[in-house]
């Protein structure tokens, strides 16, 4: 039986045929007790190794009780103090389970005592009523008694836990239990004679698992562990453009094709002897004249006027125009393609009796187009084709005009 705080109760004792016996120990007891025991002291408290925050008040009602020492104590984070009127107060980290303030007690409260876990205490009074809370089991009292002498205290009965013991000698080794299960493999399926009944076996070439072997048979047909392809995924986003590989080795030489025909190139020569031909000077904005004509071929090239001073370019291309005319002033020459002078083509010299010599690409967009090597138009010198420059032999002026492209 248990007593709850709202309803504290002293529980009856013994029989009445043990109640003589149980008076005369329980006096003899007090009585040695009674002479170094103080009925009441100014609060003695048990320490606790858990709880709750405190719920003392700053007023007592009446004066501490004693309380019995607990034998055993755990980390003392917290305390109980009990007064005589049952009231209980719970600092530090111990939890309050309940009291007895403001019940009608018989007698006065003199000792509290916690429970081995710290979950719970028993209340004792003078006159051996024993009051439980928390987790604290009742397990009786002598609240019911008439005592020879006063009770002046209580004690838990759990002591404290004894040494551990040496361990003792190794037992001898137990029996072989039974052959556990084996997984197998290999390729294709399993021989009968292969593994015990409880056994699998996976075949590693077509991932197919067989098992568990019963009655010595491996079941048939197996599990294939890998399903049927799925359906393709959509196409995912395109990747960054690779790094560029390394240079394979060269390839094997082709077959040599067949031969294309022949290539025809056109071109033509001029020239002037003096001292006959270009007898008079040339003026600003006029031809040089080159009356006679050397090589030619496909007559595409041609000279249009007589004396010669203007050739026709009868193919649209890319046509290699050079020339050299020794002159006796300082002067300059250009070419003069279809009417206009080409800029990038002007040549000449700063002093002495020497060639003005010329080289150059012209290109012709139309058919027909015509050209002139001239003293550029708004010099202020007329030049003088040179007679036998260096020597006394007659020089020539020679323009060769030659298609190549």
């Amino acid at each position: 039986m248990r007593y709850l705080p709202t309803n504290p109760k002293k529980t009856g004792g013994p029989d009445p045929s043990q109640r003589i016996k149980l008076l005369s120990k329980v006096g003899l007891l007090l009585s040695v007790m009674v002479t170094v025991i103080a009925l009441v002291a100014i609060g003695t408290v048990v320490t606790s190794s858990n709880g709750s925050p405190s719920n003392g008040v700053s007023t007592l009602s009446s004066r501490l009780a004693s309380a019995t020492r607990v034998a055993h104590l755990s980390n003392g984070t917290g305390y109980w103090l009990v007064s005589s009127d049952g009231g209980v107060f719970s600092f530090g980290s111990a939890q309050f389970y309940g009291s007895l303030s403001g019940q009608h007690l018989s007698s006065p409260i003199i000792g509290i005592v916690p429970t081995a876990d710290d979950l719970g205490y028993w209340l004792v009074a003078k006159d051996g009523a024993v009051y439980s809370f928390g987790d604290a089991p009742f397990h009786g009292s002598l609240g019911n008694l008439t005592l020879a002498a006063p009770v002046v205290g209580m004690s838990s009965s759990s002591g404290v836990a004894g040494a551990t013991g040496l361990s003792g000698v190794m037992g001898p080794m137990g029996p072989m239990g039974p052959m556990g299960n084996t997984l197998l493999n290999g390729i294709g399926a399993p021989a009968t004679s292969l593994g015990n009944n409880g056994d699998f076996y996976l075949d590693t070439k077509y991932s197919i698992l067989y098992g568990p072997k019963a009655n010595g048979i491996w079941p048939d047909p197996g599990t294939y562990l890998i399903g049927a392809q799925g359906a393709n995924g959509a196409t995912g986003l395109q990747g960054p453009p690779g790094g560029s590989g390394a240079q394979g080795p060269p390839g094997a030489t082709g077959l040599q094709g067949p031969a294309g025909p022949s290539a025809s190139l056109a071109y033509a020569e001029f020239f002037a002897l003096m001292p006959s031909d270009n007898s008079a000077t040339v003026a600003a904005g006029a031809p040089v004249q080159f009356p006679q004509a050397g090589p030619q071929s496909l007559s595409t090239i041609t000279c249009t006027n007589s004396p010669c001073d203007t050739f026709q370019l009868a193919n649209i291309g890319t046509y290699e125009v050079q020339f050299q005319v020794s002159v006796s002033e300082a002067g300059q020459l250009e070419l003069i393609v279809n009417g206009s002078a080409d800029a990038n083509t002007v040549v000449g010299r700063a002093t002495g009796t020497s060639q003005i010599i010329g080289e150059s690409l012209i290109t012709t967009t139309t058919a027909n187009e015509t050209l002139q090597i001239d003293n550029p138009s708004g010099e202020s010198t007329a030049l003088t084709i040179t007679p036998s420059a260096g020597g006394i032999a007659s020089v020539s002026a020679t323009v060769i005009i030659k298609q190549i492209g």
